[in-house]
């Protein structure tokens, strides 16, 4: 049969899709964040910082997280020959974005290098770097926390700090000290207990002066490949930390034992496992029955990244949606200049530029020895930045429509870890609760809060009125303060974000933030900011890329 001539038709001519976002600076193109590293003590690392963003921003960096994501952690329980290795393997995606991560001290550098402002540059850099890919935060930030614990112990202190905040990246078991850089986990929660770490039934049972053998069962042990990991369990005189390597002096494999790796909802470049300890050999750090009271320090730092993991989230989720409306165009104009859209989007940026202010003052809390105000601004920053990330990514993901909902963009993977540092460290109710507990038990922490609240007095009446309603209701307190607590939480924080805002964004943010978030000129919904909002000036602030 003769071929029939028919003209071609193409009908993939790419028009009206945005470019991709790749080789941008993700720090530079971020004023809150620079604006607060340098109110914060850091600006010091601003060069440092931009470098990290210039790499976190590229396409080789964005390819690394995507296939961490794509080839997932595999267990290999034995080796061929039948012996129990207990290892995890993972894309070599994985081991660049770490070995960033170590180079550029997320891990350690305010305790290698104390200086002022050391720990406001490590959350910047956190928050920057993770935008790349958050999942391999989750060994930075326990080998970061786990170092004041350890400092409990001064002798253990001197032979395993340098190895744990050394900048040199070495996968592989290993005795510690022949390492030249290495990683600690943590296992604290059980499957009968979660984050009441008190009904844990893990036992520990004196071995060899402060050696113990563990025996029992971790329902969550994050990242199984670290070199040593914290661990709670049950010595004779009750709750005690322990610091377990995995693998002992004389080079043997400690008895920890992965039974399996989690299947999760996100946080999918990471492995999250059930591990068993038969027997186990520990160091014990800090006195029997006093497991609770040796780890807290360790709590406060990783609830820290758990603010800064979802700043980074909403601000990468946020830069994605922008990045898209600026080239999308819709019924006849720009995505970015429709007054709808633009109403979204800068609703959107006013929570992540909260979320960024209140994560880099909490940073400088610590910095300074503030440790009144880091007690109950963690808390409260842990249980509101980690709630709002969830909304704010989810909206964040509609602006790019159909596009956002597929896997070749990045938007289902950060709407996957949204909820993760919400659970992660204690959940909702957990951290609510734990802040009641503060403000009953550390009066100079409320004060420490309400004097910062103060700082921004007269600077809006909005924020007057609600810091007035606030303080009249914490010395009025109630019959069910427990069962108010989320309600308790959530406007301490917003007052707090609101007192940062007013005293340090310009006038659109901080006027909008306070009209929609206190004076009730605001809807549920995200792009419900009021009539009198200049959403178009807190748009091209918080992103001001180029159409």
């Amino acid at each position: 049969m003769d071929t029939i001539d028919r003209p071609i038709h193409s009908t993939h001519e790419v028009t009206n899709q945005p470019p991709p976002l790749v080789g941008y600076d993700v720090a530079g193109h971020d004023a809150a964040l620079l604006e607060g590293l340098r109110r914060e003590g850091a600006g010091w690392d601003e060069e440092g910082l931009r470098a990290l963003g210039t790499l976190a921003g590229s396409e080789e960096a964005i390819a690394w997280g995507f296939e961490a994501n794509r080839f997932g952690p595999e267990l290999h329980s034995f080796d061929r020959y039948g012996n129990r290795v207990d290892e995890v393997t993972f894309h070599p995606s994985w081991h660049r974005l770490l070995e960033v991560a170590v180079g550029h001290g997320l891990h350690g550098a305010p305790w290698r290098e104390p200086r002022a402002g050391a720990h406001v540059a490590r959350a910047a850099r956190f928050a920057v770097w993770s935008q790349a890919e958050s999942g391999h935060g989750c060994p930075i930030s326990m080998t970061y926390a786990a170092v004041p614990v350890l400092r409990r112990r001064p002798d253990l202190a001197a032979l395993f700090e340098p190895v744990l905040t050394s900048t040199t990246y070495e996968p592989g078991l290993r005795p510690l000290r022949e390492k030249s850089g290495a990683l600690c986990g943590m296992a604290m929660t059980e499957k009968q207990g979660g984050s009441d770490v008190r009904a844990n039934t893990t036992r520990a049972e004196p071995f060899d002066g402060d050696t113990y053998a563990l025996t029992g069962h971790k329902w969550f042990c994050s990242a199984p490949m670290c070199d040593a990991f914290l661990v709670l369990a049950q010595a004779p005189d009750g709750l005690t930390c322990f610091f377990l390597p995995r693998v002992l002096s004389d080079g043997t494999r400690n008895a920890f034992r992965i039974q399996r790796l989690k299947d999760k909802l996100g946080n999918r470049s990471n492995a999250s496992s059930e591990i068993e300890l038969d027997g186990a050999l520990a160091l014990r750090i800090g006195d029997e029955g006093r497991g609770v009271a040796t780890i807290i320090e360790m709590v406060t730092h990783t609830r820290l990244d758990c603010i800064a993991g979802s700043a980074s989230l909403m601000r990468q989720a946020f830069v994605q949606a922008a990045h898209h409306a600026r080239h999308r165009r819709a019924f006849g104009a720009l995505l970015v200049d429709q007054p709808l859209m633009t109403n979204v989007l800068a609703d959107l940026a006013l929570e992540s530029e909260a979320a960024t202010a209140l994560l880099l003052r909490l940073a400088g809390a610590i910095d300074r020895g503030e440790t009144a105000f880091a007690r109950i601004g963690i808390a409260l920053g842990k249980y509101w930045v980690c709630k709002r990330a969830q909304a704010q990514v989810g909206e964040a993901l509609e602006c790019l429509g159909g596009n956002g909902y597929v896997e070749e963009s990045i938007m289902p993977r950060l709407y996957r870890e949204s909820p993760v540092n919400s659970i992660w460290e204690g959940s909702g109710n957990v951290n609510a609760l734990d802040l009641l507990r503060a403000l009953a038990r550390q009066p100079a922490a409320l004060d420490a809060y309400q004097a910062e609240v103060a700082l921004a007095s007269g600077g809006d009446p909005r924020l007057d009125r609600a810091a007035a309603a606030l303080r009249e209701s914490l010395v009025r307190g109630g019959t069910d303060l427990e069962g108010q607590a989320r309600r308790i939480v959530e406007r301490m924080a917003l007052v707090l974000q609101a007192s940062l805002l007013v005293r340090n964004a310009p006038a659109p943010v901080a006027d909008a933030f306070c009209a929609a978030r206190l004076g009730g000129d605001g809807g549920f919904a995200f792009g419900t900011l009021p009539p009198a909002a200049d959403t178009r000036a807190i748009v091209n602030r918080a992103w001001p890329g180029t159409r």
